[in-house]
């Protein structure tokens, strides 16, 4: 399980990023493709770490809303 976040940009894509990750982002045209695409970013990115023995980042999920 990883926290992500996901929002639309200005061309009305969706794009999810995986804090614990650094550089785990993806997007898609419908929120569904973009959950999609990010699970398939995670599992390579973990896959990534593990082949070149490097440890997974621990995901500790926080959220704050903050008030404007």
């Amino acid at each position: 399980m990883r926290q992500v976040l996901l929002y639309q940009d200005e061309e009305d894509w969706w794009v999810v990023e995986v804090p614990s990750l650094p550089g785990c982002v993806t997007q898609g045209r419908t929120r569904d493709e973009a959950l999609a695409n990010i699970r398939e970013a995670i599992a390579g990115y973990v896959e990534s770490l593990v082949e070149h023995g490097d440890p997974i980042p621990e995901d500790i999920p926080s959220a704050l809303l903050v008030e404007v």
